[in-house]
């Protein structure tokens, strides 16, 4: 089931997600100092493209770096993606077909946000 939920979420909104994080972690990879950005972005462009049957996490690792990236993050893009999301998500609950898509769009709100810290893993349920 995951796997047709990937294909048609692919098909009609992972793909065009996958190219906007993409072409946005490139652009913060060209500019230096938004590397981390960048790599943030293209681990995002990754879970926009297949979301189902993965979830996000804490990272243990991460520090105060990464607070301070995502506070700057939140300021700069983060809530404009996070609104996108929301009305994308709200949009794709008009038809029963897309309820599975709009809470892939909803699960993607606090990465959207907060994409600094965070790993990617597989469930298994």
């Amino acid at each position: 089931m995951r796997t047709l939920l990937n294909i048609i979420w692919f098909i009609f909104s992972g793909l065009w997600l996958w190219l906007a994080y993409a072409l946005a972690g490139l652009i913060c990879c060209l500019l230096i100092v938004t590397i981390p950005w960048g790599i943030a972005s293209f681990r995002l462009a990754n879970y926009a493209a297949w979301p189902f049957g993965r979830e996000v996490v804490d990272k243990p690792t991460s520090g105060v770096f990464s607070l301070l990236g995502n506070i700057i993050w939140v300021l700069v893009a983060g809530w404009w993606i996070a609104l996108t999301h929301i009305a994308t998500g709200i949009a794709l609950c008009v038809t029963i077909i897309g309820i599975p898509m709009a809470v892939a769009n909803f699960k993607l709100i606090p990465v959207a946000l907060l994409p600094l810290g965070k790993q990617i893993v597989t469930t298994r349920y």
